[in-house]
């Protein structure tokens, strides 16, 4: 019995902590990626917005586009315990192009600002969508912060 109750203080505690440092960590946060193509920015332009809507699940939205430069994705879904944008910057870059993404996020919830910030990180997302990309050009170029 003594066992079972000191393993709920530990976990009460460690919940408690994960609150206490997600509160203290700021709502909002900036991340970014960039990688360069093979392929001409028409191209990335238009492999750009295939892998966003791939990912979409209806959360979100293009907010702005300026083709073949720019476009800003929103997420729209405000019941989510996040939200933000992300705003694709294309450029050309010798023979190839080059990709920005600039992440303009919030997590509203402490815990999970906590998971966010120190478990799964800012970037995963931008990773992931990176490496979608670059399959999808034939690229193997890793992206950089």
């Amino acid at each position: 019995m003594l066992f079972g109750a000191g393993v709920l203080a530990l976990v009460v505690c460690a919940v408690a902590v994960v609150v206490f440092v997600g509160a203290r960590l700021p709502v909002a946060h900036l991340a970014s990626r960039s990688g360069t193509f093979t392929v001409p920015k028409a191209k990335l332009w238009e492999l750009s917005l295939a892998a966003f809507h791939r990912i979409n699940d209806g959360s979100y939205a293009i907010v702005e586009q300026d083709a073949p430069n720019r476009f800003v994705t929103e997420i729209t879904n405000k019941s989510l315990p996040y939200g933000g944008s992300w705003t694709y910057d294309l450029t050309d870059d010798g023979g190839g192009s080059r990709l920005t993404i600039v992440e303009h996020g919030y997590v509203y919830n402490p815990v999970f600002r906590f998971i966010s910030r120190y478990v799964i990180g800012h970037t995963r997302s931008l990773d992931a969508y990176f490496a979608d990309l670059q399959r999808s050009a034939g690229d193997l170029a890793a992206p950089k912060a």
